[in-house]
């Protein structure tokens, strides 16, 4: 029941007292959060009488500041996980934003102490925009794979959020590379928690286990456009002695000269094994760009979707595609491509793929 106060005006400087919409805003809650809590009983609402004879609510500042050091504050505050949820750890508050279709790509940027290891390979992608996808798809305890390893960044997002990794590498330079980013990066030992393997994924996942993965991430190589050195790969990494390709492996991807043989390596040896070790209504997520082959624009998220969209699985199942995240490369300079004569895009997001095994 509220309280009653006959004051012609509670609001001084000192705003003892805040009306219903800034009372919300103090707790950070919606309004249908606010309205359940005070149904609770978890607060109590005063009505005054204004000058004009009109009755309000208003909340003591006083009560809404020791409600919120309480428990079901913060119950209400972070949400709770719901025991119907199998998929992750996420109260139904931080669930809701991550269904947005685009996100924003986040990186510790090239000068920090732990970006040196990571700058070493020719692809390198963020851990934290692979863990903002592991957290989504997986709880704590649970396993990943990654067929096209690199320098670890999903395995080093896996011991950060407490899931263990498969991680595949053909490259015995960027294995070795991958177990030292994570031995002093994270914390000695780590790489132990995780099964960083230095090998051909064509070969290695054939020899695991049907329905043995929760969660498939990975960014492979696209075709071959590492091996062409435009005016940004000149500047940014031929001057600095880094390197410019993979490796030169014939195993190697990034070194099939046919698209469509490239393509097909890709989705049949790789991406539909990955489909077969991962458990049924578990996700994969595919990080890719399109690309420009000799002036020709390759939209290679749309042939991977085509390729793998309602493909049967070894095993049992079928691949079905549930929608596409933006990854938004905001960071990235414009170069003057095309100019003055025609459209070139400067593409600044890759896709993430998101597949289910149904």
């Amino acid at each position: 029941m509220a309280k009653k106060i006959d004051a012609p005006s509670i609001f001084g400087e000192a705003e003892d007292y805040l009306k219903k919409t800034h009372a919300m805003d103090k707790l950070g809650f919606s309004r249908h959060t606010f309205e359940k809590a005070q149904k609770q009983g978890l607060f109590t609402p005063t009505v005054v009488t204004t000058e004009k004879g009109k009755e309000v609510l208003v909340y003591s500042v006083a009560e809404l500041n020791s409600f919120m050091q309480t428990d079901e504050y913060r119950k209400l505050d972070e949400g709770t996980v719901d025991p119907r949820n199998t998929l992750n750890d996420l109260t139904g508050k931080e669930w809701l934003p991550e269904t947005k279709s685009y996100f924003f790509q986040k990186g510790l940027g090239a000068d920090h102490p732990d970006a040196q290891i990571e700058k070493l390979h020719p692809a390198p992608y963020s851990f934290q925009d692979i863990e903002k996808l592991i957290l989504f798809f997986t709880k704590k305890g649970m396993t990943v794979l990654d067929p096209f390893g690199g320098v670890a960044s999903t395995a080093k997002a896996c011991e950060l959020t407490g899931r263990k990794c498969i991680s595949i590498e053909l490259s015995e330079k960027y294995h070795e590379l991958s177990i030292k980013r994570l031995e002093t990066e994270v914390a000695k030992g780590a790489s132990k928690r995780h099964q960083l393997i230095n090998g051909d994924s064509c070969a290695i996942l054939p020899t695991l286990e049907t329905g043995s993965v929760d969660f498939m991430v990975t960014s492979p190589p696209y075709w071959g456009i590492l091996n062409k050195q435009d005016r940004k790969v000149i500047e940014n990494r031929v001057a600095n002695n880094l390197d410019t390709k993979y490796s030169e492996s014939e195993l190697d991807l990034g070194n099939v000269e046919d698209y469509k043989e490239f393509l097909n390596i890709l989705t049949k040896k790789i991406f539909m094994q990955c489909a077969r070790i991962l458990r049924n209504n578990k996700y994969m997520a595919i990080v890719v760009s399109d690309f420009r082959d000799k002036g020709e624009y390759i939209s290679f998220h749309s042939d991977l979707i085509h390729l793998l969209n309602h493909q049967k699985i070894e095993g049992g199942g079928e691949l079905v595609l549930q929608g596409t995240k933006i990854l938004v490369q905001n960071h990235k300079s414009l170069l003057p491509y095309g100019y003055p004569a025609s459209y070139v895009e400067n593409i600044h997001h890759q896709y993430v793929l998101l597949f289910r095994k149904k």
